[in-house]
């Protein structure tokens, strides 16, 4: 087994998670299996009571783990499927040290960070490496290991130790430290190295040597600024990577190639010279291109409550975007404050009400996603009821589907004061009601999560088409209210109607109406199971609705052709020949930024020059 520890330094969010997938992307485009390790230093078990202000979304595994947002960043490039085991948290190794304290494992020693929770460390580490992630059940032979947080926090300490021992124990030439950090530029244009210096001896005042240091910055590396970090880091020229801002995150697995971080991890891995596959790196130049292209339009109204930080939603806004690119469309996303919505908030805050709602009057399509508490739950229910009367495309996630039961009770049926049981406990018409196994009392680690199979009752509906006619599918689970099967017949009477449920037929699983364009709403979360190359379903449905080829892409067997989202009039779409065109001269464009890098790397180049 092979290891690469990716850490940070200067700041927090430096791009660590994109950097530890891409390098993961390009092992195995070279025939490697490969699995990947997020380590959070934080004392929570793991990642499923944390406010999205806090630490963004809570992604969810097939197995129902909740964990840090980064695990989906490895699941979407690498093509993963990890497990809970893959997120480690400072609370679960401890918890898993002190409980084996309690049975008496350490046969009455005095247990300490060192050795037992480092040791823990280790072997939790060794042990999950091997895990398989690939669906062949094959034993990885990569395993990406991801330090959250900055090199020198107090709280990753036992981790950096651990580490540092692990590489004395399973030799240098199976384990590579890869450093990621900032190269800031202040106003006055020139790249700094002094912070990117400090973190780097801080990393090696604990133990730890970078065998590269991956550089983030605004603009690429100056050749001048390179050769300052190498002097000053003692690292060699070719080890200091470039990762400037581009317009794309599927740039960052070719940006890295370009400047032979794969070879450099071969070689310094000892890694058996397997046959590289260039149809990996295509496919990601070739999302590249598309993202970065200018297509016409789609307008998403996003009415959430948690919308001042987007990685609140990232999963969404992924599988939002992996749709786009796949009917040739620029995304546009209007944010809506679901609270400005809000009748109240018309006398408090008019000028932000009436700014809401033109945004949802003017958007080709409404999502309501997932989300906990009361707050914000009125106003995503006037963004339902004018989707629905208004018949603008829409899809409701998790929460955002019991929403739109409970407004269809209220408006369609007449059920005043209709509501979930956990925004109203005495409401007279609970559509919404909790499920009782999943109210334990505790918060943390109680929820229905994870991948529960849906089957379809319904044949003459359009997620079934949508999913490709399968009468069973999998989508992955985060809740603990249901739609309340006392109401369920009624509901459908009215024209709501009920089409997938759980496999015991007890649990509402996706609702669409009838006589709409697009009304969708399904108990599961599908963008956690979305990928660049085979966007959600549910999602695709939605933009496809928005852009009014919705009838097309299902009358044509659910192709994406010129006939569903082009034709000779459409101006911007992107033809095969013209993507052939487009794809060589950026094939042209990186050969040129790799000829050039290599002159600036050669002995004979200098300073002065």
């Amino acid at each position: 087994m092979k290891y690469i520890l990716v850490h940070g330094g200067v700041i927090s969010g430096v791009g660590k998670g994109i950097i530890s997938s891409s390098i993961g992307t390009l092992m195995k485009s070279i025939g490697l299996r490969v699995t990947a390790i997020k380590i959070d230093p934080y004392i929570n078990i793991d990642a499923g009571t944390f406010n999205p202000y806090e630490h963004g979304e809570t992604y969810v595994l097939n197995d129902g783990g909740e964990c840090d947002l980064d695990l989906g960043n490895y699941e979407r490039f690498i093509g993963l499927s990890l497990t809970k085991d893959n997120n480690i948290t400072t609370g679960k190794m401890y918890s898993e040290v002190i409980q084996k304290e309690r049975n008496g494992d350490y046969l009455g020693k005095t247990v300490q960070i060192i050795p037992h929770v480092t040791d823990h460390i280790m072997n939790t580490v060794e042990r999950v490496a091997k895990l398989p992630t690939d669906g062949t059940n094959l034993e990885p032979e990569v395993c990406i290991i991801e330090l959250g947080g900055t090199i020198g926090d107090i709280e990753s300490m036992p981790f950096v130790e651990a580490f540092r021992q692990f590489e004395f124990k399973i030799g240098k030439e199976n384990f590579m430290n890869l450093h990621v950090s900032l190269v800031p530029t202040p106003g006055s244009g020139e790249q700094k190295t002094k912070p990117i210096q400090n973190s780097v001896r801080t990393l090696r005042g604990q133990g730890l040597s970078p065998d590269m240091i991956v550089c983030r910055c605004k603009l690429a590396l100056e050749d001048s600024t390179k050769r300052k970090i190498s002097q000053f880091c003692s690292v060699s020229v070719d080890q200091v990577i470039s990762v400037h801002d581009v317009g794309s995150i599927y740039r960052v697995p070719l940006i890295l190639h370009e400047q032979k971080v794969t070879k450099f991890i071969r070689e310094r891995l000892q890694l058996p010279k397997y046959v590289g596959s260039k149809n990996t790196l295509k496919k990601w130049r070739a999302l590249a291109i598309k993202s970065e292209k200018s297509f016409k339009e789609v307008t998403i109204a996003f009415v959430g409550k948690y919308i001042q930080l987007e990685d609140a939603y990232v999963s969404v806004i992924k599988a939002l975007k992996h749709s786009a690119l796949a009917i040739n469309r620029k995304l546009v996303i209007k944010f809506i404050d679901s609270e400005d919505l809000q009748n109240e908030a018309k006398l408090g805050h008019p000028a932000r009400y009436y700014e809401a709602f033109q945004k949802l009057c003017s958007a080709d399509g409404i999502l309501v996603p997932g989300g906990f508490g009361t707050r914000g739950t009125e106003g995503k229910i006037t963004a339902i009821n004018w989707a629905r009367e208004h018949k603008i495309p829409f899809l409701g996630i998790c929460l955002g589907m019991q929403l739109a039961v409970v407004e269809f009770a209220r408006n369609v049926m007449g059920l005043e004061g209709a509501n979930s049981a956990e925004f109203d406990p005495q409401t007279k018409h609970p559509v919404i009601i909790s499920m009782p196994e999943h109210h334990t009392g505790v918060m943390g680690g109680t929820m229905r999560c994870g991948q529960r199979t849906t089957i379809f009752k319904d044949k003459d509906c359009v997620m079934f088409k949508m999913y490709g006619k399968q009468e069973k599918i999998s989508e992955r689970h985060r809740h603990r209210y249901e739609v309340n099967p006392d109401f369920v017949q009624e509901i459908a009477a009215q024209g709501l109607k009920f089409v997938g449920e759980d496999v015991d037929g007890e649990r509402m699983e996706i609702i669409e109406l009838k006589d709409h364009p697009f009304f969708v709403g399904l108990q599961a979360h599908p963008e956690f199971e979305s990928r660049p190359l085979k966007p959600s379903p549910p999602y695709l449905g939605l933009l496809l609705a928005s852009i009014k080829k919705l009838e097309n892409y299902l009358t044509n067997g659910c192709n994406l052709n010129t006939d569903v989202i082009g034709d000779d009039s459409d101006e911007e779409y992107l033809r095969e020949e013209d993507f052939s065109k487009l794809m060589l001269d950026d094939d042209r464009q990186s050969s040129a930024s790799r000829r050039a890098s290599a002159v600036s790397a050669s002995p004979a180049s200098s300073e002065t020059e």
